[in-house]
């Protein structure tokens, strides 16, 4: 009899699941004396957190921590067994005490790994083998494309190259990828801020990428001069120590080396174009004279300003004020605003990262790549939060040019120490109350709409985000009479909180401050913080802890606003959260705050902010709204919160400008270019001088005033260039001191002049009643008689001398830009429209749709 055929396999049998086997390689530690220095490395196709738990919990024990979980396959798809890993860390001198226990660290399995990984040996304990992220990569290729081109077209050019990055960007290690593709043997790195050696340091020291690299500098010791010649090369300095001069104005003797070499590739770092003396002055103003003079050393260094100077002409180069010579030039700077609107870098030689790229790239990450580690996750989202302070508090102090809350009188202060008090102490306090949402006028304010708006310290959304803060004030006084205020017996919710007075003589000059400050916070979880500020703290720190800020001072410029702001945007997450998996990482901080109480100026500055890093964007409304995609905001107006769009938030910034702040924009020094190739230009073309000498009160300046300035600069760089060979004789000296101050003089004045004439365009612009047009229509083709007659210059000569870039038309579109919505949103409150059917802007040389930014 013969067996029934066998069932036939259902079609599930005959395609089964692969079966999913990962080979992993892991090391974890034990935290008990026996096992002290060793680590257990072992191998699993399973997963590692799972395969380790199995294994020791017949021995119940729990003090394990997994310092290792790794892919354990090449890029061929070979397999690398514990074995060969362990024996590798035995080739490399570490002990392997019994079975699969060594006694080595984390780095040291990593560094074994990596050169089984690569198939090459590495010294010391580089282990890190990251590639670039996308962003990075796209750095390198253009700076590097960019150069090439450069050089094909001109073998002797000296390209330049601008990387307006924020920080958290990796410009270290980008920056190194970029000297490894352009085959650079001598890296010289010349930083502004001192303090930011050790990342240059580690990154080259730990990275595979580096194997045989040499690093020196003044603080890591080493002769450069002796350097193996076969080797790449890269030397870090500071600015006033590598470039800097006696005071006969001679090179440093141990620095002359430097100037030996023929560089591949010069990299300035920290730069900030001229604006770095404004910017540090405005953030230390709040500190004794004697106090601030000393951060501003501390933070940017002696010496400075004479090279600032020299870049303040836009056609200086290089150099005509660094005695060395290179390849190529890259400026890494986050804060470029001056350079990228003057025009100083085109398109082409400029890559961008800002805040909204990171955001976006954030959020495509997440979008397009679920459950993989995010590298940009722990990078917290800022929220602006702003509040309209109640009429008893405004009236006490507002007022000035725009009749607005001014933060710097509401906090004014006297007395020092535990004696300094608040002028408007009582007011002070109700603003405290406020901010707990305990202010009994606007409670009962509250009662009546039937809303409670987030205040900081009451809203429980808001509270673990206060936990640790930063409060930024006037001055010194300030600071100590808000600690004595939060101190006072009956503040008792405030004593919760521990105040820590980072200002004044006795807080330590830059990073001194900052120990205080972290012994406070601890690890952060178990503590609450309030640092009180004003100035100290606010750049080139790291305090993860810190998730909010509280502008409580007058800040002019959105550079200095931002970079104090970004204090609160470190990310703060704990990388392997349980001890199973060196993978996880858990974010503690996925948002931060910045709570301003003058909301008009707090919106301006970040219209300013948003416009200054898209210089090439014609609608400046575009440009907010692609920077508020990212930074929401939330305004309170006294009665309810509400978020606001770009139109509204130019709306509020505008409305709040005065016509005397909008003239200013008129008045900049950025709207004209007086550098030596501009004044060329004109006096290459007699039209061009002819029209110049047209200009009210040009004569006044004297004959020849534009060769004078070009000559006499001209004659200042051939002594400095003297000053660099030998020593000037007395009379030299005089020489040199005596021309710099004439023709810097002469140029401030011929300046001067052309910023009158450009302050006449304004009133053409009110005179005028075409807004669809641009301007340059409206002057050329529609009302030329009116333009002549209130500016003095015909059309065709102002033509001529914006086509030689005297006028600076980037700016000048943003200037009539903030004239056409300062006119429409303060007409607006009226009741009134400007402009019946007006559907666009007409800004200087370009037109935007103005339904657009009512969106």
């Amino acid at each position: 009899m013969q067996d029934p055929p066998a069932e036939k396999p259902t079609t599930e049998q005959l395609l089964p699941p692969k079966p999913v086997a990962r080979p992993r390689l892991y090391a974890y530690s034990i935290a008990d004396a026996a096992h002290a220095g060793l680590l257990k490395v072992g191998q699993t196709t399973r997963d590692v957190r799972q395969r380790v738990a199995e294994q020791l919990r017949t021995a119940a024990i729990k003090n394990y921590r997994i310092e290792l979980d790794e892919d354990a396959t090449r890029e061929d798809g070979s397999v690398i067994s514990d074995h060969e890993l362990r024996a590798a860390l035995v080739r490399k001198g570490f002990e392997n005490t019994e079975l699969e226990w060594m006694r080595c660290t984390p780095a040291d399995v990593r560094t074994a790994l990596g050169e089984l990984r690569t198939g090459r040996r590495v010294t010391g304990a580089r282990h890190e083998t990251f590639g670039l992220r996308a962003e990075q990569a796209e750095a390198v290729e253009r700076t590097s494309a960019y150069f090439t081109s450069r050089w094909a077209e001109d073998a002797g050019a000296v390209p330049r190259f601008l990387w307006n990055a924020k920080m958290r960007f990796g410009k270290t290690f980008t920056t190194y990828q970029l000297a490894r593709r352009l085959g650079a043997r001598r890296v010289l790195v010349v930083t502004f801020k001192p303090a930011v050696e050790d990342a240059w340091q580690t990154d080259l020291e730990s990275h595979v990428d580096f194997e045989g690299w040499q690093y020196c500098s003044r603080a890591s010791g080493g002769d450069p001069t002796q350097a193996d010649p076969t080797r790449p090369l890269v030397y870090f300095g500071s600015f006033q120590d590598l470039l800097g001069r006696d005071r006969a104005g001679n090179i440093k003797p141990r620095n002359e080396w430097i100037h030996t070499i023929h560089w591949d590739l010069v990299v300035f770092d920290e730069y900030h174009f001229g604006a770095w003396r404004e910017t540090a002055q405005e953030l230390f103003e709040g500190e004794d004279v004697a106090v601030a003079q000393k951060e501003l050393r501390q933070e940017y260094g002696a010496g400075l300003g004479e090279v600032n100077e020299d870049l303040g002409e836009l056609s200086a180069h290089e150099t005509e004020f660094l005695p060395i010579t290179t390849r190529a030039y890259l400026y890494l700077s986050g804060t470029p605003f001056r350079a990228l609107s003057t025009g100083e870098f085109i398109e082409e030689q400029i890559f961008n990262w800002t805040y909204t790229d990171e955001q976006r790239a954030k959020e495509a990450f997440a979008r397009e790549r679920p459950g993989e580690r995010n590298p940009y996750g722990a990078l917290p989202q800022l929220r602006l939060l702003t509040y309209q302070m109640p009429e008893a508090l405004l009236a006490v102090a507002s007022g000035g040019e725009f009749d607005e809350f001014d933060l710097n009188a509401f906090f004014e202060a006297v007395g020092t120490g535990e004696a300094a008090r608040f002028r408007h102490e009582d007011e002070v306090q109700k603003w405290l109350d406020i901010l707990r949402g305990q202010h009994l006028a606007t409670s009962v304010e509250h009662l009546k709409t039937g809303t409670r708006p987030p205040f900081p310290y009451s809203d429980v959304r808001l509270l673990p985000y206060l936990q640790h803060s930063f409060w930024f004030l006037p001055d010194v006084a300030a600071c100590f009479a808000m600690a004595n205020l939060l101190g006072a017996r009956h503040n008792t919710f405030w004593h919760d909180y521990r105040v820590v007075v980072a200002a004044g003589a006795g807080a330590g000059i830059g990073l001194d401050a900052l120990p205080p400050v972290r012994k406070a916070i601890g690890g952060g979880f178990d503590t609450k913080t309030i640092t009180l500020s004003c100035g100290k703290l606010t750049t080139g720190v790291t305090v993860p802890q810190w998730s909010s800020i509280l502008m409580l001072r007058n800040l002019k410029s959105p550079e200095t606003y931002f970079q104090a702001a970004f204090r609160v945007q470190s990310p703060w997450s704990v990388k392997n959260p349980h001890g199973d998996n060196p993978n996880e990482e858990e974010i503690l901080k996925p948002v931060c705050f910045v709570f301003d109480f003058a909301p008009t100026r707090a919106l301006r500055q970040l219209s300013e902010y948003g416009i200054g890093l898209s210089p090439g964007e014609p609608n400046p409304e575009n440009a907010v709204r692609d920077l508020v995609s990212f930074l929401p905001v939330l305004a309170f107006d006294g009665a309810n919160m509400t978020q606001i769009d770009a139109g509204g938030i130019l709306d509020i910034a505008m409305a709040g400008t005065s016509a005397t702040l909008l003239a200013r924009k008129w008045e900049s020094a950025l709207l004209v270019n007086v550098d030596n190739d501009t004044l060329r230009r004109v006096l290459a073309n007699p039209d061009a001088l002819a029209a110049v000498e047209r200009i009210e009160g040009w004569r006044t300046l004297g004959e020849g005033v534009l060769e004078t300035v070009i000559n006499k600069s001209e004659k200042v760089k051939g002594l400095k260039g003297k000053a660099k060979e030998r020593d000037l004789t007395p009379a030299e000296k005089k020489e040199l001191s005596d021309e710099e101050k004439e023709y810097k003089n002469k140029r401030k004045q011929i300046q001067e002049k052309l910023i009158k004439f450009a302050t006449r365009i304004p009133a053409f612009m009110y005179l005028t009643d075409f807004r669809e047009n641009t301007l340059q229509d409206v002057i050329t083709k529609l009302e030329p008689e009116l333009f002549q007659t209130v500016t003095g210059l015909s059309v065709q000569d102002f033509h001529l001398l914006v086509r030689l870039r005297v006028f600076n038309t980037e700016q000048m579109n943003a200037a009539v830009f903030a004239f056409r919505r300062y006119e429409d949103a303060s007409l607006s409150y009226t009741g009134l429209e400007s402009h019946q059917g007006l559907t666009h802007y007409g800004l200087y040389d370009t037109v935007v749709a103005r339904e657009e930014s009512q969106l």
